[in-house]
Parts: structure tokens; sequence; C-alpha cells
């Protein structure tokens, strides 16, 4: 495990059927844990140096079935149902009340997550993301761009099996509809300025549905989260930290 940056917790959690593994750091920091929803694919270790950096409070992420330490599903699943999977195993860490980050096809759960687990997210930070799922820019070898290639960031390889069941789940996936709903929830949507695969338009889109969002674009493509690692982890802890501050005055 010492390949995974900032050395978390480590635990295998079964929920439905599945068994997933998770990562904690910081694990028991009082406030309000951070749960990070990863890209299709991608593992706990491909996520950790940006959520090491996230100091202060505790942080924590999974690997969907099928990625890094998780084993295949057995059956395909939809995002309502991997939505309650993660909710089941907040509750069982503790954790009652959320904030939620998404980068990519985690973001798109992250949305269903507060769409349908009203009053368990308190704050939502949307990166590299989309309202629509079957609007995917202009294709996932966009990502092998020279900002990825001058990081040398390692994407780890899912099962086919795996990468077929996160794609099927979200087949034909929208939040468009449901996004006012959250009007009373602070979110903050961040784009890569130069992101080939969720170009700056799905950004706009997500911040136009949600009132009151805010939308930022940062340097970097699609992989911003990771190949940006240090300034994604401010903006994202300065944003949380903005909000508890403004809170805790009032």
């Amino acid at each position: 495990m010492s390949r995974i940056s900032g050395r978390p917790a480590i635990s295998t959690e079964h929920v439905y059927g599945l068994s997933l593994r998770v990562a904690r750091w910081r694990e028991g920091t009082p406030g309000t844990p951070l749960l990070f929803l990863n890209g299709i694919g991608a593992d706990i270790a491909t996520a950790a140096p940006l959520l090491a950096r996230m100091h202060g409070r505790e942080v924590w992420t999974l690997d969907m079935p099928g990625v890094g330490g998780s084993p295949d599903a057995l059956i395909p699943y939809g995002a309502p149902t991997i939505a309650a999977v993660v909710m089941e195993i907040a509750d069982r860490l503790g954790h009652r009340l959320i904030d939620v980050a998404g980068f990519s096809w985690g973001g798109a759960l992250a949305q269903q997550i507060a769409i349908q687990f009203p009053g368990r997210v308190r704050r939502l930070i949307l990166m590299a993301t989309t309202p629509i799922m079957g609007a995917p820019g202009i294709g996932w070898a966009a990502m092998f761009d020279d900002d990825m290639l001058a990081s040398g960031l390692k994407i780890q390889t899912a099962t086919p099996l795996g990468i077929a069941y996160q794609t099927a789940a979200m087949a034909g996936w929208t939040s468009i509809g449901f996004l006012s709903g959250l009007k009373n929830m602070p979110v903050l949507v961040l784009a890569g300025e130069q992101d080939g695969v969720m170009p700056i338009c799905y950004a706009r889109m997500l911040a136009q549905q949600i009132d009151g969002a805010l939308i930022e674009v940062v340097p970097g493509s699609h992989l911003f989260p990771f190949t940006h690692a240090a300034a994604v982890a401010d903006r994202i802890s300065a944003f949380l930290d903005r909000l508890a501050s403004a809170q805790a005055a009032a």
C-alpha cells in the first residue's frame, strides 16, 4: 500500500453483494468529511496525490467494482444502485452528513447522490463532468495530451468488465430537470481550460441548471485534478473552508 500517497487507512466494505476497497485519509478528523468519487476506470492510487493534500478534514474514496482493489460485480448496476451503495458505506463510516467531490464519471455519480439523498450532502464540487453522460466531448483519446504526458501520471487499468459496467451504469443518464432542486446547496463547478473530453460548455450547463453555483476555469485538460493536484486541492479546501467559516459566523 506504500504506493498510495498519504498512507490512508484501507478497508474492504461488503455491501449489497459488492466488495469495495475504501481509503480514508485523516480518519476521525472533526468536521464534515469529504467523499471523492473518481473517474471511470481510475483507482484510489490515481486520486491519492490530490486527496492527501486536503488537510484539516477526513477525506475518503473507494474503488468501483472491477477497479483497483475491488473485484468485478457479478451483475450490472445502475446509477441509483451504486449511489445507494456509496451512501451505505458512508453510514458505516459514521458519516451522516458529507461533502462530495466528483470527477468526470464520478461527477455524474456525485450529482446522482445529491439528488437521490437530499439532506445528506452539504456541499458539492463537480470537476470535468457533465449533466448528460451521452455527450462525451471529442473522445477519451483526448485524455492523453501534452498536459497528462508531461505530468507522468499513470492511470490504473480496470478490468474489461469493470469498465463495461461503469459505462453501462451511466448510459443515457442525465441530471437535467433535477439539478434545480440543489438551489440551496453550495456548489463549485471546475472545468479544465483545455479539456477535450468534457469541454467547458458542459460546466456552463451545470452552472446554469444549479442556482447560485460557482464556476471556475482552471489550468489543464481533462485530468486536471491529478495533473495539477496541489492547485486543485487548495481550491477545493478554500471553497469548503470559506463556507464553514461563514456558517460558523452566522
